[in-house]
């Protein structure tokens, strides 16, 4: 197999990961959000709560569709192009996508029906059980995806069997691995800042808009509320998650840091422009001993430097460099307007600064973006390894492949998905732009649960039932 193959086939992989991650990423904390609105719906009554839960469930079952639709071809990739490395460690990749199966999928698939269809046709505790559910089987899926994919960042639990296959010893080490729990914390967290932020942008944006403003002005708070909240605990999971990166994979810790040479004391580079050909930085601005405290909680530890390990074995360090910075300022961002957010909402003042809703607005995009720079952190600082310190990823391709058969596949996955995007795109701007209160009641005897996407809106010749426009102003 030749390197532009074994290239193209990184690239597809990304992409395609890339694409169907931006899904999880909202439905997950969207089914969060969900029962969370059903159980204030069933404790207070108010109908807010249910105008804002039927407008989200309709947003959640077209992302939710679109999820699964970009995720389903990550699995064919595993054995299309990636035949290494499910030959060498399917015996432990492979149980840990069926239990994905056996228990994700499976609650998703007994309650998501009852989610969408069931309103009306089951008692008000099974239909908030039916939420929960659905919300716990989002979360068994990241988990057990979160479980593989944290194996191949500090494998556990095995021994090297014939030819250099994986076998699984002790699966209690591999599933319950401190590393794959504090990386499932930190995605879960991930997906319900995402989703936070969306929710108050949606609120900003109607409020600009002046419609529907007091469930407008319920989303803003209670998505700013929940990120005032969140976004700190997403920091403190976030550190957890760099100290087992400095401490168990030291070549990506040294390439976040673009640290060259082993300091002691060591300084914390705040931007630069990384040089690999001569191991140095460009352009830096740094903060003495600073590098010193993040990595080891201490003023004067010794930092160790790229220079240490051989070329062969250090990944790109401008991908993992940049992207990482990307992260923490989106991090950072979202943590001000969340806190600024809350203040003015407790002060009164919160609707009547037309600069923050704009700025609330155009933080939509800042949860998805910090979701996928994670991961290029992730995944670009683990090379050359898939499996880490076991498998190399040119060791783990499928050898005969050749540059034409994957640019061809490339093509028509990046068409394909650009197609299914765009048009998931319209349709989701398409039901936020109509409103909480636009939408009528699902669930009535006209709705056909043959036809899934009918529950997004009106169908030819079935008359609307539910809410007027007015209603919410």
């Amino acid at each position: 197999m030749d390197l532009s193959a074994l290239l193209l086939s990184r690239i597809q992989f990304a992409f395609t990961i890339s694409f169907h991650i931006i899904f999880p990423a909202f439905t997950i904390g969207l089914a969060a959000w969900l029962a969370f609105l059903e159980a204030l719906s069933l404790a207070t009554g108010q109908p807010v709560y249910r105008r804002l839960f039927d407008f989200w469930l309709r947003i959640f079952g077209v992302a939710f569709g679109l999820g699964v639709v970009s995720g389903i071809v990550m699995a064919f990739e595993f054995g299309t192009n990636w035949s290494e490395l499910s030959r060498r460690a399917g015996a432990i990749q492979g149980p840990l996508l069926s239990y994905e199966s056996f228990t994700a999928f499976a609650l998703e698939a007994s309650f998501f029906g009852v989610l969408i269809f069931g309103r009306k046709r089951v008692q008000p505790w099974f239909y908030m059980l039916a939420c929960i559910m659905v919300a716990a089987g989002t979360s068994l899926s990241a988990f057990w995806i979160m479980i593989n994919n944290s194996w191949m960042q500090w494998p556990t639990g095995f021994t090297t069997g014939p030819n250099g296959t994986f076998i699984p010893t002790d699966w209690s080490a591999i599933i319950l691995n401190s590393v794959a729990l504090v990386r499932f914390a930190h995605m879960i967290m991930a997906a319900y800042v995402t989703s936070a932020f969306c929710v108050a942008a949606t609120g900003a944006w109607h409020l600009l808009r002046g419609t529907f403003k007091s469930d407008a002005q319920a989303m803003l708070r209670m998505g700013l509320g929940l990120a005032a909240i969140l976004v700190p605990m997403q920091l403190i999971v976030g550190h957890l998650v760099g100290d087992y990166v400095h401490d168990k994979q030291p070549t990506k810790f040294a390439a976040i840091e673009a640290r060259w040479h082993s300091e002691q004391p060591a300084s914390e580079v705040l931007i630069a422009w990384p040089d690999p050909e001569h191991e140095r930085n460009l352009y830096a601005i740094s903060i003495p001993y600073l590098g010193s405290l993040i990595g080891s909680m201490s003023f004067d530890s010794r930092e160790v430097g790229l220079t240490e390990f051989p070329v062969a074995d250090r990944p790109p360090v401008q991908i993992p460099f940049f992207a990482f910075r990307i992260m923490v300022g989106c991090g950072l961002l979202m943590l001000a307007l969340a806190w600024f957010g809350s203040y003015l909402s407790a002060s009164g003042r919160l609707e009547r600064q037309r600069w923050f809703l704009w700025a609330s607005f155009c933080s939509f995009p800042l949860g998805f973006i910090a979701t996928l720079t994670g991961w290029f952190t992730a995944e670009v600082g683990r090379q050359p390894w898939t499996v880490f310190g076991q498998l190399r990823t040119a060791d783990a391709a499928t050898p005969f492949l050749t540059t034409p058969q994957v640019a061809a596949t490339l093509i028509i996955f990046a068409t394909v998905y650009a197609l299914i995007f765009l048009f998931g795109v319209v349709y989701i701007y398409r039901l936020l732009r109509r409103g909480p209160a636009a939408l009528p009641s699902y669930g009535n005897a006209a709705t056909n649960p043959k036809r899934p996407l009918s529950i997004a809106g009106d169908s030819p010749g079935v008359p609307a039932t539910g809410y007027s426009t007015e209603a919410g102003e």
